[in-house]
């Protein structure tokens, strides 16, 4: 698997959140998102609540909250969903000036740190959207560079400030959720050499192929010959889907499948989060 290079872009986008929150008018604070219940506020509030997480837990080694017998990963979003809503809640007593404060400390805190980590040695945490049992500091590292994306995303969506949705930014993201194709296609039966091609649009456009082998489903180089399927996706709406903010009855418009409809269809339910 290729390395796919984030950190240098996590100041990046730390600085575009603090200005867009300090651009924020009282009404924009409280505007819904496509984050379900959440208004601006409450997405900006679990942005916050990640960067101490990852300070604590990673940095600090301290778990306040451990989330006890884990059987499943139904279990751990379970866990997961409920310190999420219990720290927005919390924070409806902050004031949106004070949670800008925060953040611009604490974002910048967090990047720090990450920016100590080892790419190559065994993340704490795997990525679990991807399959993986163990993951390497890299992909941990990208993983986190999605939350930070996308979140700040869904506040730049409800209140229609556009800025990060470039190649420099959102190609990474859309490269780092692809990942999640091999894993998303696990019990997709096709014969040994089938491949297909994925084409995202837009600004972080590109294209991705995944090919099945005697071991499994895996992301390949673009071979010589033609994909069984070949399923064409409107990049500026990837981010809602694969983020699980809109399912596949909201993207069909933005979406086309050459070859066998079957196989293509497949990655229309893919998450690349622990949602």
């Amino acid at each position: 698997m290729n390395v796919i290079e984030t950190i240098h872009l996590f100041p990046v986008l730390d600085q575009k959140l603090i200005e867009l929150l300090r651009s924020l008018t009282p009404e924009e604070w409280n505007r819904p998102t496509v984050a379900k219940l959440w208004t601006v506020k409450d997405v900006a509030s679990h942005i916050l609540d990640t960067h101490l997480r990852t300070l604590s837990i990673a940095r600090d080694g301290y778990f306040g909250d451990p989330p006890g017998n884990i059987q499943s990963s139904q279990d751990l979003i379970d866990y997961l969903n409920r310190v999420n809503a219990d720290w927005v809640a919390s924070c409806k007593r902050l004031s949106p000036a004070v949670l800008t404060d925060l953040l611009e400390e604490y974002c910048a805190r967090a990047s720090a740190y990450m920016a100590t980590l080892d790419p190559t040695a065994s993340a704490l945490f795997s990525v679990g959207w991807a399959g993986e049992a163990v993951s390497a500091n890299w992909f941990h590292i990208a993983r986190e560079y999605t939350e930070k994306w996308h979140h700040q995303q869904q506040i730049r969506d409800a209140v229609n400030k556009p800025g990060i949705m470039t190649a420099e930014l959102y190609h990474p993201f859309l490269d780092t959720f692809m990942r999640a194709l091999p894993f998303t296609y696990r019990d997709t039966p096709a014969s040994e050499g089938t491949f297909l091609q994925f084409t995202l649009t837009g600004e972080g456009r590109g294209d991705w192929y995944l090919m099945k082998k005697a071991a499994g489903w895996e992301l390949v180089q673009k071979p010589d010959s033609s994909p069984a399927a070949h399923t064409t996706i409107d990049g500026s709406i990837a981010w809602k889907l694969f983020s699980k903010s809109w399912r596949r009855q909201d993207v069909l418009r933005y979406v086309s499948i050459e070859g066998d409809q079957q196989l293509g269809d497949v990655v229309l339910d893919m998450v690349s989060v622990m949602a």
